[in-house]
């Protein structure tokens, strides 16, 4: 902490004689808030970030916001009294980003949001702000066109024969817009490869495994699991729970006559061990490594004053404010090379 105190008066002394500034990683400190650490694909961006803060050498605290708004806007808050150069901060509700951005803005700290984007308004309305994530529809259409290419490769899985597909969708957080557009543009790269589609049931279950089974398990009742013919999920743990249902009626645990797709995305470890026992048909890379790195890039090059750009932190910036991870389509052909 003296350090970081004496860095700052540094830097007040400089401000004050017109010098050019010149902070040192080592003298920035990183606040940063996820919106739960349960999250497993949030998990992999955290170790990512650690990771590039020991190559940076700058200093970085993450707190567990536990999926509790206000509890973040607290956090946001101490981290602004204790003297933080800069934020990074996923959002627990994206709406929350404006209130979140004006804290930051009227310290004059930069601040870059992840995972969750914010509105295009409040990216506008700051000159320090910036946004690390991926682009969802991308995500949206690779799922989509998992479920076409496995149709289309084996045609028996038209169990009844009548030219349609008959789905499960199990969709994210409410409102979130990884969630909207995920459903949209699976549905969308599915019949663009010429299927039709009959949904047998869409509910949401929050990213969550445990209730994306239970929601599984109610379409299975529902509906009957010999008539469900694909299952879309908007991430893995969901995916993973569907698969956990399906297992419970004798489904997907070997016997080819007994397999239903699904497909998920994030290629978490777990889904891919998934797809080696071939329980999981295929998911979407959603690179936490990637997205891990480029935010405290970002953030601790903002820190320091530099400009933001692909010479300083090793990404390509879209109109000033936006780095976009691409995502990746994960096959039971190259899984492999995504184990670690």
């Amino acid at each position: 902490m003296k350090k970081r105190v004496f860095a700052a008066a540094v830097v007040v002394a400089l401000v004050l004689s017109g010098a050019a500034l010149a902070v040192d990683a080592e003298d920035v400190l990183v606040g940063s808030c996820i919106y739960k650490f349960d999250d497993t694909f949030m998990t992999g961006v955290r170790n990512a970030m650690n990771a590039e803060k020991d190559k940076l050498g700058c200093e970085l605290e993450i707190v567990d916001s536990q999926n509790r708004q206000p509890l973040q806007n607290d956090q946001v808050d101490a981290y602004i009294s204790k003297g933080a150069n800069v934020l990074i901060v996923n959002p627990v509700d994206r709406t929350a980003a404006l209130p979140i951005m004006e804290k930051a803005k009227a310290e004059g700290l930069p601040i870059v949001f992840i995972n969750r984007e914010p509105d295009p308004e409040v990216m506008k309305a700051y000159d320090k702000i910036w946004y690390d994530g991926a682009k969802a529809e991308e995500s949206g259409t690779q799922s989509g066109e998992l479920i076409a290419d496995y149709f289309k490769a084996n045609p028996g899985a038209d169990k009844n024969k009548d030219g349609k597909i008959q789905y499960i969708m199990l969709r994210g957080e409410q409102g979130h817009q990884d969630a909207v557009l995920r459903t949209e543009y699976s549905i969308k790269a599915i019949k663009a490869a010429g299927f039709e589609l009959e949904e047998l049931g869409n509910d949401t279950a929050n990213w969550d495994k445990v209730q994306a089974t239970d929601k599984m398990k109610g379409f299975i009742s529902a509906a009957g699991v010999e008539n469900i013919e694909a299952v879309l999920a908007n991430n893995d743990d969901m995916a993973l729970g569907a698969i956990e249902a399906l297992k419970a009626e004798g489904y997907n645990t070997g016997d080819p006559a007994k397999f239903i797709p699904v497909v998920g995305v994030d290629a978490t470890a777990p889904a891919l061990e998934a797809m080696k026992d071939g329980s999981l048909l295929g998911t979407v890379l959603n690179d936490a490594e990637n997205q891990g790195r480029a935010a405290v890039r970002v953030a601790v090059a903002a820190a320091q004053g530099k400009p933001i750009t692909r010479e300083t932190v090793g990404y390509e910036i879209t109109d000033g404010k936006y780095i976009w991870v691409p995502y990746q389509k994960v096959t039971k052909e190259n899984y492999q090379q995504f184990m670690k």
